[in-house]
């Protein structure tokens, strides 16, 4: 037989009915809050390149493929150096990607990743503002040692000395020994560049997630590499997390 349930009078003497407790654990209809956005808001690819390496095209071809906006080192230097697109691009991000450059700038300046020269901070906010939306490419610059690495895609693009010192000649219009000259400078600066202000070397191959060589594989696949590098590591950064699934052990090589 069915238990009625119990019932008590209010003030007025007017019966009133009592109802069930609510089921352990419950605690009535919540509004479900959508998830924090994260910063980076997506991947950006950071190119280093030798000079005569094709580097800028290849890095044009991989903003095509992919619908990406490409920054060459020319173009980051002036964003930098002029204050109403430094603005510009500053006044674009949210309140949380300001506070997540910040605190990324003081973390480079801590460990000494980062020189304290007043240019390399504002050039630091700029890649920072840049990469905290995602979906840029940078060429130069040390964008790939000022941005998280599990954020960025890495690329270091290289091609042998005599092939570089032909491309440029042809580019330029050089004669092989002026166009000799320019890869050996443009290769010294940039290497000084990078060893002063990030205390790192460009020729260190392990900090790179691609190497690519121009020369042996073309412009159109170093570019279609890079693409399908991104899309591969954006989806492992968007993936979120699951500590139930147990780790595979692993493996010896």
């Amino acid at each position: 037989m069915a238990q009625r349930p119990s019932h008590s009078k209010d003030e007025s003497g007017q019966r009133l009915e009592q109802r069930e407790s609510p089921r352990h654990g419950f605690q009535g209809d919540r509004a479900i809050l959508p998830p924090a956005p994260s910063i980076p808001a997506s991947l950006t690819v950071a190119i280093s390149r030798e000079a005569g390496s094709r580097g800028g095209t290849i890095a044009r071809r991989a903003g095509q493929k992919l619908g990406w906006q490409v920054y060459n080192q020319e173009l980051l230097e002036y964003v930098a150096q002029e204050g109403a697109f430094r603005q510009g691009v500053t006044d674009s991000v949210s309140a949380l990607a300001t506070n997540w450059i910040e605190e990324r700038l003081q973390v480079l300046l801590r460990q000494e990743t980062l020189s304290q020269h007043p240019s390399l901070a504002e050039l630091a906010r700029i890649v920072l503002a840049l990469g905290a939306q995602g979906e840029v490419i940078l060429i130069g610059r040390g964008a790939g040692c000022i941005l998280p690495p599990e954020a960025t895609l890495h690329v270091r693009i290289i091609a042998p000395k005599e092939d570089r010192i032909a491309y440029m000649s042809q580019w330029l219009r050089l004669t092989r020994e002026s166009a000799q000259e320019q890869v050996e400078l443009r290769d010294s600066r940039r290497a000084e560049f990078v060893t002063k202000h990030f205390h790192r070397q460009p020729s260190d191959i392990y900090q790179y997630d691609l190497l690519l060589n121009s020369s042996l594989l073309g412009e159109d696949m170093c570019a279609e590499l890079i693409a399908q590098a991104v899309r591969i590591k954006l989806a492992a950064y968007t993936k979120p997390s699951n500590s139930s699934l147990p780790l595979e052990p692993e493996m010896v090589e």
